[in-house]
């Protein structure tokens, strides 16, 4: 069935959307903004979004809006076009057994670019009601050697936000002007709320940055390091990038005319310490849960589900697959993904209250094969550098240290330099690789011919795993014969065996 009259998404016509949309319930004009959140995109929109949409309409307590901040000029049509949808988008939820659920989503409330105006953005985040400040930068925002963990001072946009510090480029420079103001005035700090796929993300934000504000102001850093939380979390809800499809979608279906809306999977899972500086959203009452300690959670996450993203996404793309759910639906990749879980990830973690790590993994399976979340794993792939040294060698170097399984791994490591070797399936299509150190990743692995040990000079990287014998035997051994007969099914049907 096709609508003829699609209704454009914005405010005055919420009344006249179809019943089989949910809209807010709650007074637009009276929410306030006690969040401001740094990276609005589809995962943030999926999820923080998701539950504090969700509290407000259940607790009617509406000072919890969200006012978005975009750190870069690519955020630019982000804002255009949630501005002239008056901050409202659609939220499509796509179940496994075709059943989709859609619903317009209304507690943003504003979307600031720094660029035009940072200290628009500083007053915002240091104004009375702002009491948490969250964040979605990606893995790769918080400016840290993967290596070391240390902040990265000579990356070119600190060496700029110390010189400018009125108009600083990453996260940092906003964060500490604004707690500086609230410093000065004598206020409580807001909580400073990571919402990304790093284990201890709090932890690390805060690490970062005090390691950056210490370079400049000491008063600052003890002022932050005494009196602001940075609540650690795991925050889990699979949201794919929105395609041309999922908008004629909501046009020619249900009749809503959204240039942004979101799709995501029905599962949705936040695990939170329960540590703020001030007032937050009573998430607890839609969903979320707070715990003294997220680290098993957390670990038990990003070692199972992002790893194995990673895992499919880099063996996938070499063997022409799309798709996360079209990889893991074929036999071998789902065989091999599992005995990767199975025997290098799931000795290694800790016990998770309340969860049972074999109905854990069948839960992951099954939403990887949700055939309604088409997944690219173009996407899966974006930034593998950070990906894989926050995913998959924290695994590796604990199996390593302890005498663990590392064939499925170190496959993945081989594949992934001829992934950047060759920058095309096996079939010749060429790649979409989008990755910061894309021309580094490439310059090494095309030496892999003359020296198969090249790519592990990367040593912001791999710095730590080739001091390892054992790994590199068997690194050496995997790129060999991946070179030798460019065949990367049969070298995971040789680890299958070989675990026979």
């Amino acid at each position: 069935m096709t609508i003829e009259n699609t209704i454009v998404l914005n405010q005055a016509n919420l009344p006249s959307l179809p019943k089989s949309i949910t809209v807010p319930n709650y007074d637009r004009s009276k929410v306030t903004s006690g969040i401001v959140h740094i990276g609005v995109g589809g995962f943030h929109r999926s999820h923080e979004a998701f539950y504090t949409d969700e509290y407000m309409q259940q607790s009617g307590d509406l000072s919890w809006g969200i006012c978005g901040v975009g750190l870069r000029e690519g955020d630019r049509k982000m804002q255009s076009i949630l501005k002239d949808q008056d901050y409202l988008y659609t939220l499509i939820v796509r179940h496994p057994n075709g059943q989709v659920e859609n619903r317009v989503i209304g507690c943003l409330t504003d979307f600031l670019l720094s660029c035009d105006a940072p200290q628009k953005v500083v007053d915002k985040m240091a104004s009375d009601e702002t009491k948490i400040v969250s964040l979605t930068i990606t893995e790769g925002g918080y400016n840290f050697n993967p290596v070391t963990d240390e902040f990265d001072f000579t990356h070119p946009d600190v060496v700029h936000d110390l010189a400018n510090p009125g108009s600083p480029r990453l996260v940092f420079g906003y964060l500490a002007a604004a707690l500086k103001v609230r410093k000065d005035a004598g206020k409580k700090p807001f909580t400073v709320q990571s919402c990304d796929n790093i284990q201890h993300n709090g932890n690390m934000t805060r690490k970062m940055l005090l390691a950056y504000v210490g370079q400049f102001d000491q008063d600052l850093a003890e002022w932050i390091s005494q009196n602001v939380a940075f609540p650690n979390a795991m925050v889990d809800r699979i949201t794919p990038a929105t395609t041309p499809a999922d908008m004629a979608y909501l046009a020619d279906e249900v009749g809503v005319k959204d240039n942004w809306p979101v799709v995501c999977e029905p599962f949705i899972q936040w695990i939170i310490e329960d540590k703020f500086s001030d007032a937050r959203p009573m998430w607890e009452q839609v969903g979320a849960q707070f715990v003294t300690d997220v680290t098993p959670y957390e670990k038990m996450k990003i070692r199972l589900l992002n790893a194995g993203h990673s895992v499919l996404g880099i063996l996938g793309s070499i063997e022409e697959q799309e798709t996360i759910d079209g990889a893991v639906q074929e036999p071998l990749f789902a065989r091999y993904l599992r005995l990767f879980m199975d025997s290098e990830v799931t000795p290694i973690l800790d016990p998770v209250d309340g969860i049972d790590l074999t109905e854990y993994k069948d839960v992951l399976f099954e939403r990887f094969a949700n055939p309604n979340i088409k997944d690219n794993l173009s996407r899966i792939c974006l930034e593998s550098s950070s990906k894989v040294s926050t995913f998959l060698l924290p695994t590796l170097l604990q199996n390593l240290a302890n005498g663990g399984e590392i064939k499925c791994a170190t496959l993945v490591i081989a594949a992934w330099c001829y992934y950047s070797d060759k920058q095309v399936n096996k079939n010749g299509k060429a790649l979409d690789i989008n990755d910061v150190m894309s021309a580094d990743l490439h310059k090494a692995a095309q030496q892999t011919a003359n020296d198969p040990l090249a790519f592990l000079q990367l040593d912001s990287i791999f710095a730590e795993v080739k001091k390892q014998p054992r790994f590199v035997t068997e690194y050496q051994k995997q790129i060999e014969a991946l070179y030798a007969n460019s065949d990367i099914k049969s070298q995971m049907q040789d680890v299958l065996a070989q675990a026979q």
